[in-house]
């Protein structure tokens, strides 16, 4: 999300794919111990956690209530500041 072509096309796929307010399923992966960033992001929200076989990473989703694709894309910049965070 730090080329304003890719912020466009993603904006555009969002758009063409959901209608506003609508909620929205997040999906990250991240190294454990990340997930106290996490909560940050989504302080009111029920957050699900899976933690890999080996408990080296964590599986961090939630089905979040978004206005606007611009809503969604604001929550992806700020988990792209986690580090070794990938989004699904």
């Amino acid at each position: 999300m730090s080329d304003n072509k890719d912020d466009s096309a993603f904006k555009q796929q969002l758009d063409d794919h959901h209608e506003w307010p609508s909620k929205y399923l997040f999906k990250f992966i991240v190294p454990s111990g990340q997930e106290e960033e996490f909560k940050n992001i989504f302080p009111e929200e029920v957050l699900k956690f899976r933690f890999s076989k080996e408990k080296k990473y964590i599986s961090i989703s939630a089905h979040v209530m978004m206005s606007s694709s611009e809503e969604v894309m604001e929550i992806y910049r700020k988990a792209y500041r986690i580090k070794g965070v990938i989004s699904l």
